[in-house]
């Protein structure tokens, strides 16, 4: 048996980062994913997915993850079932992921905007920087280390 679900889609808020009483980091949010077909009014229908992320992986998302940011999510398809407030039973379905990928850097899901928290190592570098600036010897490889 298999259950996979692989989406590709933005959030629609903020993740929702949670702890349960043992410790165990839990985040959630919502993937927007259009289909893939027009309806009749020539429009693009979309599907608003809840998505759940666990432990270190929930920490990630809820401190990188932002409105708006194109993500893929690979995980499965869970429908629980609980009592509401009235007392009905309500189904809702989820998708548990175990893998999330960011599709965009920081700056471009900002409209091009440099963020000030974003590592070092994405912003952008000056020449001086670069620790191979002026070795112009030439690189000894032999035919054994090249991988065709």
């Amino acid at each position: 048996m298999l259950n996979r679900v692989i989406l590709i889609g933005r959030l629609t808020h903020d993740p929702e980062l949670r702890y349960t009483p043992s410790g165990v980091a839990v985040a959630s949010f919502s993937l927007a994913v259009n289909r893939p077909f027009t309806n009749q009014q020539g429009e693009r229908e979309t599907d608003f997915i809840d998505i759940v992320v666990w432990r270190q992986l929930a920490e990630t998302c809820a401190q990188y993850l932002r409105k708006g940011r194109l993500v893929a999510v690979e995980g499965r398809l869970q429908i629980r079932t609980f009592e509401n407030q009235e007392g009905r039973r309500v189904k809702v379905a989820e998708v548990v992921a175990d893998n999330v990928r960011f599709l965009e850097s920081n700056a471009a899901a900002q409209g091009g905007r440099m963020d000030a928290l974003e590592a070092p190592e994405r912003r952008s570098t000056r020449f001086d920087d670069d620790p191979f600036a002026g070795d112009s010897q030439p690189i000894d490889i032999s035919d054994d280390d090249l991988p065709f």
